[in-house]
């Protein structure tokens, strides 16, 4: 399938799906709803671990992904942007995390089959790894500035548990994403490739990265051409910016990739950085994202796509 993944990207755009967080608020769930019968007796609040629902909501994730393909989308994310035992941890389920990833790409598998029934053309998923909620190159006492709450040995174990659970289960794409810190995403690619020496085996990587505000910048720090040259090294599918701006504002990113990159482009925005004075929340409208991306696609800036 990678093949025909590559052969299609040279001639066409491919689109992601859009978020699964905003999906899920769709829904009014409860903290019955996110324990489910598995954790009913768990000695912490569940409400909030979105990731939780590929086993005590499978239903509405699989309906989700669902609703996403017959969009039109051709990479499905599964939902385990927090399935790591550092996403877990304040939920006290780290123990589950192997049992998320595999219920997650599973979910993602049985929409893909169901959808397929109608219509064969082909989907891919991809395996959703998030950046986590700690950082390997600040502090976040600014009292000890040299104090690390995790170490790139600590995030590469975390993160290569995550990519077997997920391959195990069939992925087809890695997806370390809305990455805030590179050295986090370095120790994501180390474990993704470590994964890939002990298994014999590759699949395609699409590595994304988040510019936290106007600066340009991510929060460690970095430029784009910066984060991007700490991880040419990696044989990726992709290279990406996601989250945190609109698509009007990540255009001169997206630009500046296109041009020192030697891999595919993509871009998937939200509707820009939160403003409680819109009537919505954020300052870009659906119309407005639409335009921006519709813009940088007839540009060639783009290879890979966002359905929002």
């Amino acid at each position: 399938m990678t093949q025909q993944l590559v052969e299609i990207l040279k001639q066409r755009i491919v689109y992601f799906d859009g978020a699964m967080g905003t999906m899920i608020q769709a829904y009014p769930l409860e903290e019955a709803d996110f324990r489910g019968e598995r954790f009913k007796n768990h000695k912490k609040d569940l409400k909030g671990n979105n990731d939780l629902l590929c086993l005590t909501q499978p239903d509405i994730i699989r309906k989700i992904h669902l609703e996403y393909l017959q969009a039109g989308v051709d990479i499905i994310c599964t939902n385990t942007f927090n399935a790591t035992k550092f996403g877990q941890y304040e939920y006290a389920t780290e123990p589950d995390v192997v049992d998320l990833n595999k219920a997650a790409v599973r979910l993602a598998q049985e929409a893909r089959a169901e959808y397929q029934k109608t219509d064969s053309r082909p989907v891919w998923i991809a395996g959703s790894i998030g950046p986590t909620n700690r950082t390997a190159s600040l502090s976040p006492d600014v009292n000890r500035p040299g104090y690390r709450a995790t170490y790139f040995d600590e995030l590469v174990e975390i993160y290569l548990e995550q990519t077997n659970a997920l391959m195990d289960a069939g992925v087809d794409i890695l997806l370390p994403e809305t990455t805030f810190d590179t050295l986090n995403l370095k120790a994501a690619l180390f474990a993704i490739q470590t994964a890939f020496e002990e298994r014999k085996t590759t699949l395609p990587i699409i590595a994304s990265i988040t510019i936290t505000d106007k600066s340009g910048r991510t929060l460690s720090g970095q430029t784009i051409e910066a984060a991007w040259n700490s991880i040419s090294n990696v044989p990726l599918l992709a290279i990406s910016v996601n989250c945190a701006l609109g698509a009007k504002d990540m255009r001169p990113y997206i630009q500046e990739l296109a041009q020192i990159t030697n891999v595919h482009v993509a871009c998937y925005p939200n509707a820009g950085l939160p403003n409680p004075l819109a009537p919505t929340g954020y300052d870009e409208t659906p119309e407005i994202t639409a335009a921006a991306i519709s813009e940088m696609t007839q540009e060639g800036l783009l290879n890979i796509g966002f359905l929002g």
